[in-house]
């Protein structure tokens, strides 16, 4: 086998090895078809399976009912930065959003083009350190709707106590920790992760959305940026990123093999704690950058005393084979990203790096 790092990397990020095998396995003639998964039509009954069989275990693994419409599209969770406005925020009527970081930032930019914007909640006073909690959020009544992201890759922060907004629909970017922990996923409307984080590579965003939620969506939206479109097409409305849902699918019957979310969610916790323990043991080496109630499960966040030796920290730990610890270019530092698929050997060897490196330095 070729040589294999550790991959640290926040995005396109690790995927299971397991997983790899079997696209390795499949990759030239998919289930006796003599053809490749890239090659198949999406409209064959071997996509189908694809499709339905990838839906299924997101119900599943995520609880939800048949209530909700699981999609598949293209365009990254940017695009869906556009959309939720463009199908949701009518006339006469706030969209509410909670920044968070850049990519609420981004979402609400996006809204602003389309209609009125009220900011529910910030922590950008505080170069967004910590996240809000549900009594610092101001909910107007009769919102469009209520937007959160739920983890921020960048700044290293995640939601651990969610706002009830009552009945104004709540909508959640969960690009980077989806499936990463059990949630009542059900008390969400709308969900969009891009999966190239914890759900399979780039190219491909999943979307669950519930049917009374469908229901409100404005008339006149363009086709491809319509929900009931691809809702109704069961995202087979124009020809979909089909080698990306056929590795979603892969991973999402990994994780189910794994124990589903609650096995997920025990490995995850016992994995940061490993790093943040780190942190907390020399707080004036490693310096995390996030309030502790706010700490992401994801994305750890931290900075060294100075700026040449986070340059070493990290190269030496790419030589190493610890791989995509760099900071994100607008903060600096390094981050340490912990998806499912990074396994607890390749933290245990981390923190063994981090521990022998601040020795020697």
């Amino acid at each position: 086998m070729a040589h294999r790092i550790f991959n640290f990397n926040p995005g396109p990020s690790t995927l299971p090895l397991d997983v790899l095998k079997i696209v390795q396995q499949e990759l030239l003639d998919y289930r006796g078809t003599g053809m490749s998964v890239m090659e198949i039509s999406h409209r064959s009954p071997e996509y189908d399976e694809i499709n339905n069989r990838a839906i299924e275990l997101f119900r599943e693994l995520a609880g939800l009912g048949d209530d909700y419409h699981v999609l598949f599209v293209g365009g990254g969770a940017s695009t869906q930065f556009a959309m939720i406005p463009l199908n949701f925020l009518v006339d006469g009527k706030k969209a509410a959003y909670v920044d968070t970081g850049s990519w609420s930032t981004k979402a609400i930019k996006e809204a602003n083009k389309l209609g009125e914007v009220h900011l529910a909640g910030s922590s950008k006073d505080k170069d967004y350190c910590f996240i809000p909690g549900p009594s610092e959020i101001d909910i107007p009544s009769g919102a469009a709707y209520l937007h959160l992201t739920s983890n921020n890759t960048i700044k290293g922060t995640q939601y651990h106590e969610w706002p009830d907004p009552g009945n104004v629909p709540l909508m959640c970017d969960m690009s980077s920790d989806i499936l990463s922990r059990r949630l009542d996923y059900g008390k969400f409307s709308l969900i969009y992760a891009g999966a190239q984080k914890n759900l399979g590579p780039a190219g491909v965003t999943l979307v669950a959305i519930r049917d009374s939620l469908l229901a409100k969506c404005k008339d006149g939206t363009p086709s491809m940026l319509d929900y009931r479109i691809h809702a109704e097409k069961k995202s087979l409305y124009n020809t979909p990123p089909a080698f990306g849902v056929y590795i979603v699918k892969l991973v999402l019957e990994w994780v189910k093999s794994k124990g589903g979310l609650e096995a997920m969610e025990k490995i995850n916790q016992a994995k940061q704690e490993r790093v943040y323990q780190m942190l907390d043991q020399y707080p004036d080496y490693y310096r995390g950058t996030v309030r502790p109630d706010s700490r992401s499960w994801m994305n750890i966040t931290f900075r060294l005393p100075n700026e040449d030796l986070e340059k070493k920290f990290i190269a030496e730990a790419k030589a190493a084979g610890l791989g995509g610890l760099k900071g994100h270019r607008s903060v600096g530092g390094v981050r340490v990203s912990t998806y499912n698929a990074m396994t607890p050997e390749g933290i245990d060897k981390l923190v063994g790096f981090m521990e022998s490196f601040k020795k020697a330095n």
